[in-house]
């Protein structure tokens, strides 16, 4: 392609160090959906007659079509995706294929095709994420009624329905598709038609090739068009965030299947066995999440330092963000399809939770609220309770078990009524503040949930 200057070959070792058709082949179907539009707006200008642009389009649509059934043989001494097809569309049409390329550089041309390639891949993972929400919902609906521990410390605090804390997964994956959409929203802009660095002299009308590729808006300046890369690093820090709520997820999900805890038991189907140990149920595929969320992390490490330092406008190390976004790209949507298959497949152990929520210093801090009720100052509540947990533990017996009088000995605020704070089914109940986990609460929260992640909604 650009034998017109130079007089030797391209070296074989350099070729191989510089082709990427090997994983940018994956943006076939957005490169050829883009050269598509832009003989379309090469018609319009009047660079291309109705039958070249016809031809072109025909000739397009065949590549398509063979790539799609591994018919299409991709060469690495053409070295990158667009060549490759557009090398093969002049063997198959002819001259106009030869006249694809006005107008255009492959710098706007990538620039094009990999925003697209992000839309459709944002679309995709939000997809994915509702999935997942939805099984959380139904994992909630599966066990209305248990109950679990609270924890800050990794240390029990105060008793919370179990609905209540696969709910708040629930929240964090609706925050990472809003992160989606808003980073869909800012990279909905379309690169091409800036050329290398400075347009052309060759005036297409842009806003109609953004119309006929769906963009929402064409970008205004040409260098920043062709060296932006924002989009992607947002994208990949949407996944890798994403990937850490997962991941939180899972280090509940692998402490909940410990013998220690005992709360969940996934299924067969979403454990792994031992090759020496036989009683042993692993649970791999949360292990896996954990780890995967390292790449994610990883992948967005690397393509900012790729971006630190370089100077305007486009340079060749920008062939380096593709196979990170390609990896976070396909590992978040494989991850979110099977932890929302492991949800799924996922049963609670009510009578283990229980046990775990019988503990009664979980419910030490309604008795502070009881005080604080009884005009007692919270900070004075606080130390007669901790005095309160302090003598209990001593004595071996739990609030239920002291004395009325040995309560009086610590604050004479306490009176008779003290004991109805003593159960776990009435501190739930007395907690209907907005966000708080009172049953009334929770079936609110799942109605919600059930209506917005409907598939009508």
């Amino acid at each position: 392609m650009w034998k017109g200057r130079f007089s030797q070959p391209t070296s074989q070792l350099v070729q191989a160090f510089g082709e990427s058709v090997s994983f940018d082949w994956r943006l076939y179907a957005q490169d050829i959906r883009g050269s598509i539009a832009h003989a379309k707006g090469l018609e319009k200008a009047g660079i291309l007659t109705s039958g070249e642009r016809a031809a072109i389009e025909k000739g397009l649509l065949e590549i398509q079509h063979e790539i799609e059934h591994g018919d299409f043989e991709f060469q690495s001494s053409l070295e990158d995706v667009h060549m490759n097809i557009e090398s093969n569309l002049t063997a198959r049409i002819g001259p106009a294929g030869a006249k694809l390329h006005t107008a255009r550089s492959r710098n706007d041309q990538v620039a094009t095709d990999v925003r697209l390639y992000c839309k459709d891949a944002i679309d995709r993972l939000t997809t994915d994420i509702t999935h997942l929400q939805r099984a959380l919902v139904e994992a909630c609906e599966r066990c209305p009624d248990a109950v679990v521990p609270g924890y800050t410390h990794l240390q029990r605090g105060q008793p919370v329905l179990f609905a209540h804390h696969l709910l708040a997964y629930v929240e964090m994956l609706s925050r990472d598709a809003s992160r989606l959409a808003d980073t869909r929203k800012r990279l909905d802009v379309m690169p091409l038609g800036s050329g290398a660095l400075a347009g052309s002299t060759i005036i297409i009308d842009r806003p109609f090739v953004a119309s006929e590729l769906g963009f929402a808006a064409v970008s205004q300046n040409s260098m920043d068009a062709v060296s932006d890369r924002d989009f992607i690093a947002e994208l990949l820090f949407d996944i890798a965030l994403c990937g850490i709520h997962l991941s939180r997820l899972s280090e509940d999900i692998i402490l909940w299947c410990t013998a220690e805890f005992g709360f969940v038991t996934l299924s067969d189907a979403h454990t792994t066995g031992s090759s020496l140990m036989p009683q042993k149920k692993n649970p791999d595929v949360a292990e896996l999440t954990r780890g995967k969320t390292g790449r994610l992390v990883g992948n967005l490490m690397s393509l900012l330092t790729l971006l630190k330092g370089l100077p305007m406008t486009y340079n060749r190390d920008l062939q380096e963000d593709k196979e990170p976004l390609f990896d976070s790209i396909d590992t978040l949507h494989t991850t979110l399809e099977v932890v929302a298959e492991m949800i799924s497949g996922m049963d609670v152990n009510a009578p283990r939770t229980a046990a775990a929520t019988s503990d009664p210093l979980l419910l030490a801090t309604d008795l502070a609220d009881y005080l604080v009720k009884h005009a007692v100052p919270f900070r004075q509540a606080h130390e007669v309770i901790g005095k309160l947990v302090a003598f209990s533990l001593s004595e071996k017996r739990g609030f239920a078990q002291l004395t009325l009088e040995e309560y009086q000995s610590f604050s004479p605020a306490f009176e008779a009524d003290l004991f109805d704070c003593l159960s776990v089914q009435t501190a739930l109940e007395a907690r209907q503040g907005i966000g708080a986990p009172s049953p009334k609460n929770i079936a609110s929260q799942l109605t919600r949930w059930r209506a917005a992640l409907s598939p009508q909604a």
